[in-house]
């Protein structure tokens, strides 16, 4: 289990992420949700080892502080692209077999078919989309046990993200847990098995959407009303703008 416990990050007197707790079992798909700025991709470096966090907070698997030894167990993928630039995929593929025990050499070859990534050529002269799919292709295949994904499908086509997401319900075990962050909510909603709502660096939300569905609520229905945007923000401005007129 991966448990993030009371984690808080500030910069200066502002607060990032303030005191988030909730905990991943095997086997979820975890939508994190908000809007931009909210403190989704901070929280997702903090879990990752990227940011420090106030000392009163802990991330644990588990039930043990993320050290090397079993830092492998966990996988990131966004659009800021952690490869190596300067190496192609082939090369990617041995460094990683080498660093990861349980690499799924597997489970990379297909996704590259997938994908239609080429092995030898740099992934730095490969295109933006392209570059996204080679990130989601490594964080998928290197083994770990909680994948998280920041935003990974910019620059992908619809067509090409939709085939992926059916890819991917398909090839993850039972006990594969992904957080995934994103705007595309329509587009990811029938993946999801639950959803964590971040606003203002605070978790506002956090529900199974099992329960949504026996309740009968769309998800968009639902985040409109968690997070207070039920009216039309146009339609407000452009309130305003009238009464300015008149």
């Amino acid at each position: 289990m991966l448990e993030i416990c009371n984690i808080s990050k500030y910069y200066g007197f502002t607060a990032a992420v303030r005191s988030v707790s909730f905990s991943a079992k095997g086997g979820e798909i975890i939508g994190l949700l908000g809007e931009n700025g909210a403190g989704k991709t901070t929280l997702i470096k903090i879990i990752i080892g990227f940011l420090p966090y106030e000392k009163n907070g802990a991330v644990l698997l588990d039930g043990a502080p993320i050290r090397q030894e079993n830092r492998a167990r966990i996988a990131y993928a966004s659009s800021e692209h952690t490869f190596f630039g300067g190496l192609t995929p082939k090369e990617h593929l041995e460094f990683y077999k080498a660093v990861y025990p349980k690499f799924d050499q597997e489970r990379f070859s297909l996704l590259m078919e997938f994908f239609g990534l080429p092995m030898n050529k740099a992934v730095r002269h490969f295109s933006l989309g392209m570059k996204n799919q080679f990130e989601v292709t490594l964080a998928l295949s290197q083994g770990a046990d909680y994948i998280l994904m920041d935003e990974p499908f910019s620059g992908s086509d619809i067509f090409g993200r939709e085939d992926f997401y059916k890819l991917m319900l398909a090839i993850l075990r039972p006990d594969e847990t992904v957080i995934l962050s994103t705007h595309l909510i329509e587009e990811v909603r029938y993946l999801l098995t639950r959803v964590l709502v971040i606003q203002k660096g605070e978790l506002i939300a956090d529900k199974d959407l099992s329960e949504l569905e026996e309740e009968g609520i769309e998800l968009t229905e639902w985040l409109k009303k968690v997070t207070g945007r039920t009216g039309s923000r146009a339609a407000e401005l452009i309130r305003k703008i009238e009464e300015g007129d008149s």
